[in-house]
This record gives structure tokens, sequence and C-alpha cells, in this order.
């Protein structure tokens, strides 16, 4: 089975390509709108874990879209949320059999309903995958701990390759970067260096 897994650099996704590699050839997807190279930082964390990346190019009027919402709402998690089902639907269409991503247990944003997941498996022929859906933050942190070696810090300082650092650009770029500290709350991220041996 050939399996791609929309992929960060972070912690969740590599687990999820990590679980997800003995069952088929697993490609990890990179993400962009182009607006910045950020991707190349989660192409670079893949490599650094041994699995094949392959860049993935998203409609930047999805981007526009999803920033017009979240300066609307005051906060992301719509405009995270669009982004996400607009990067299922992308790579869906590509020649995978099935897709996967990090969505874990507690996340907020962006999930993955199971209408979702079914309406792209039934329009695109393509299973959708999702290794984390059952599992907690703590079980997650003790996974990687002891399979990852990684960076973690605040989201605004780790470089990775993820929706949230594209969307962040484009509203310092289109309104300021206080707007991008009004909108999105600090949080903790992750980008993975390695394997652990």
């Amino acid at each position: 089975m050939d399996i791609g897994v929309l992929y960060s650099g972070g912690k969740d996704s590599t687990l999820a390509a990590l679980l997800l590699e003995d069952f088929g050839e697993v490609t990890l997807l990179c993400c962009t709108f182009g607006l910045t190279d950020d991707h190349e930082h989660a192409q670079r964390a893949g490599a650094a874990v041994d699995f094949p990346v392959q860049r993935v190019d998203l409609d930047e009027d999805v981007a526009r879209t999803a920033v017009e919402t979240m300066v609307g709402d005051g906060f992301p998690r719509n405009g995270i949320q669009t982004v996400h089902e607009h990067a299922l639907e992308r790579t869906a269409q590509l020649a995978f059999d099935a897709i996967a991503d990090g969505t874990r247990r507690d996340d907020r944003v962006p999930t993955v309903p199971r209408s979702l997941a079914q309406s792209i498996e039934d329009r695109h022929g393509v299973a959708h995958l999702a290794p984390l859906a059952g599992i907690g933050r703590e079980t997650i942190d003790t996974m990687v701990d002891s399979h990852l070696h990684a960076q973690t810090g605040p989201s605004a300082e780790v470089p990775k390759g993820d929706y949230e650092t594209e969307l962040r650009a484009l509203i310092a770029d289109e309104y300021s970067p206080e707007r991008v500290v009004e909108i999105f709350p600090e949080h903790t991220q992750s980008r993975v260096t390695g394997r652990r041996e």
C-alpha cells in the first residue's frame, strides 16, 4: 500500500508515519501555498527520519480565505480547519492508496470528522488513515520520546513546515505583525530532528 502522510515536520505527523511504515510505502507530503519557504523545514525533518518527501502545492486562494476567516473570527481554529480539509482533498487526488495525517484524539484543530473521512474515501477512492486518533497527548509524547529526537518551543520560534507558518506570514503581510499576535494564542510546537537508535 502506498501511503501519503500530510507532514509538517513535527512530532505528531512523524509519529503517524512511523506507525504506518510497517503497512506500506510511506511518503511524507509537505504542503505549501508557496508563500514562504517554510515547507523546506518539513522536507529536512522528513529526510532526517529517512522517509521520502514530496512537495504538494495548495491553492493560495484557500490561504487567503482562511486568513479572512481568522481575522474576522479573531482566532485561528476555523481558518486552519479550512486549510487542513483543502490539504486532505488535494492529497487524496494524488497517486496514493491511502492518505494519513497526525490528528490526535485531543486536538481542537484540525480535526477530521468521520463524515469528512468517509466523503474523501468515497469521492476519491482512497483510504483515510488517522493512526493517532485514539491517542492522547501524554502518550504521544512518551512514544515520541522513545523513538525520535525533537526540538520544541514557542510556535513562532520553532522552524517547521505547517500551515500556521504561512498563514502567520500572510496575516503579517496583509494586516500587521501585531494582528498575528492577537489571533494566535501562545502554544508549543515541535520539529523532529532524527530517529533515536
